[in-house]
């Protein structure tokens, strides 16, 4: 199996403490003692009552390639007190994760608080110095992961989300995996213009892109243009000035009596840059309207390009709008794009998709929803990819056995569909009800078997991951996921393992004495 994607993910990636904690182990002669980790978060982010699980496929490609280097060892040895021996850094060059198992919920399920997502089962020592890697690996996926769900539930499902971050994010890591579990989430790509195409490449993740204001202002007039040729689309014919083709569609729009005449002398600037990207990009001509003044040259600009790419087989894409109020300038160029389709009889131009971005948010969707708006796609950046709204998850890695002793259980044995069993609210005693499970599904599969010989889950491509996801958000209650007051998901335990839980809480807690 390959490595994780990001190099530094190697067993060093992890607090000093595991290592001195592993030669505490190893010193104490139980190193090898058999031992259950969970790990789980205690709170839904976001002020939401849910979270969306992933990570789990970098976990398991660290699990798979743990193997300390001798350049690792010898670091370590440097690391640690002076009084560690040989024959520990002996011990660490032979470990690996042969002898660990690994259960997991499936990456991209929603879950829920304290629900183990993954458990680790192992040698105490080796499973101690997977906690940090695993933890860091699964707590901002999971994080952003879910953050790009929410998203996609306030904007709908009809609108296509393009991930804007790599520029705002914390880092190269952080924009490669925002723009992996973004794509989980529910969103459609990562833009390409200036963004992350590292990510389409590692992960598959469609590019959608145009390109930015610099370019817009990096033109002075259509003079500039020397290149002035653009066949057409299907190769027949050549049209030989499409300069002045465009300029020929400019006037005409600015005569159309339907328009009321609110378009006067464009800005020349933004037209040859619009010209210039149509003629590099015939087939994706997607341009940014909001440089100088998006209803009075902007668009009409777009739409004498588009128009002239028409007369050649072209079809363009669209306009971004990366400014100003989006509902009214989307409602208002929709218009124009309409009129446009009407008098001049090109079919599908009312059509025309918009895209609109700049610092965008659950809250800004939510009010642009509600205003009424035209717009097609959404390019979301800094709040998105950085977690504006929380920091992080918090999960936890917890100790649950040890040598078969249990420290905490949070699971039993699966019950079965149509028999009748008590459940209870894990910390509310008085809360219970009897449940008649029409479906029942273990939710801990096996993704790392080690030596144990058990049937190992394959880790699924990226877009059944992303399917996955879709289908959980799908079959929650919609009070549970909406944006604000969301209803609260119950999570239950059966009598018998409320009755564990608690009887080993009051036997491991202390007596006070008063």
């Amino acid at each position: 199996m390959d490595g994780p994607t990001n190099p530094m993910v190697t067993p060093l990636l992890t607090d000093l403490y595991q290592f001195t904690m592993a030669y505490a182990y190893w010193k104490a002669g139980k190193h090898n003692e058999r031992a259950v980790f969970d790990l789980y978060f205690r709170k839904n982010p976001f002020g939401g009552e849910f979270t969306v699980f992933a990570g789990l496929e970098e976990c398991i490609k660290l699990i798979a390639n743990f193997k300390l280097t001798e350049e690792e060892v010898s670091f370590i040895h440097k690391s640690l007190p002076g009084s560690c021996e040989e024959g520990f850094l002996n011990y660490l060059r032979e470990i690996d994760c042969s002898d660990v198992e690994v259960y997991a919920i499936s990456e991209g399920t929603v879950v829920f608080p304290k629900v183990p997502l993954l458990r680790l089962e192992g040698p105490v020592a080796v499973v101690q110095l997977l906690e940090t890697p695993v933890l860091n690996l699964v707590n901002f996926a999971s994080l952003v992961t879910t953050n790009a769900a929410r998203h996609r539930l306030v904007a709908g499902q009809s609108k296509m989300l393009f991930e804007f971050g790599l520029r705002r994010a914390q880092g190269p890591d952080g924009a490669i995996g925002a723009s992996k579990y973004c794509y989980i989430g529910g969103f459609d790509a990562t833009r390409w213009f200036a963004d992350n195409v590292a990510a389409g490449r590692l992960f598959g993740i469609p590019l959608r892109g145009t390109h930015s204001h610099a370019f817009v202002s990096s033109f002075m007039s259509p003079d500039e243009i020397l290149e002035r040729s653009l066949c057409s689309s299907d190769g027949s014919s050549t049209c030989e000035d499409f300069v002045t083709l465009v300029h020929s569609w400019l006037s005409k729009i600015q005569w159309l009596k339907s328009l009321g005449g609110i378009f006067g002398e464009t800005n020349q600037s933004e037209l040859a840059a619009f010209i210039s990207y149509a003629l590099a990009f015939p087939n994706n001509f997607l341009a940014l309207v909001d440089t100088y003044d998006v209803i009075r040259s902007g668009v009409p600009n777009f739409c004498a390009v588009a128009l002239a790419l028409s007369d050649l087989g072209y079809r363009a894409v669209g306009i971004r709008l990366d400014s100003g109020d989006l509902a009214y300038l989307s409602s208002e160029a929709r218009k124009i794009f309409h009129t446009i389709e009407k008098e001049f009889g090109v079919p599908g131009f009312g059509k025309m998709i918009i895209t609109a971005s700049n610092d965008l948010n659950e809250e800004t969707l939510d009010a642009i929803r509600k205003q009424g708006h035209e717009v097609d796609c959404f390019g979301i950046g800094t709040y998105l990819v950085t977690c504006y709204a929380q920091a992080a998850l918090g999960c936890v890695f917890k100790l649950v056995e040890i040598n078969n002793q249990p420290r905490i259980k949070l699971s039993e044995d699966v019950s079965k569909v149509g028999e009748r069993i008590l459940c209870r609210h894990p910390f509310s005693e008085s809360k219970r009800a009897y449940v008649v499970p029409k479906r029942v599904e273990e939710l801990l599969k096996c993704y790392w078997p080690g030596k144990s010989g058990k049937v190992r889950e394959e880790l699924p491509a990226l877009k059944d991951i992303r399917d996955h996801c879709i289908t959980q958000l799908e079959q929650m209650r919609p009070d549970h996921i909406r944006r604000l007051n969301p209803t609260p998901y119950k999570v239950s335990v059966s009598a018998k393992l409320y009755d564990f839980i608690h009887f080993l809480w009051l036997n491991e807690a202390p007596v006070g004495e008063l």
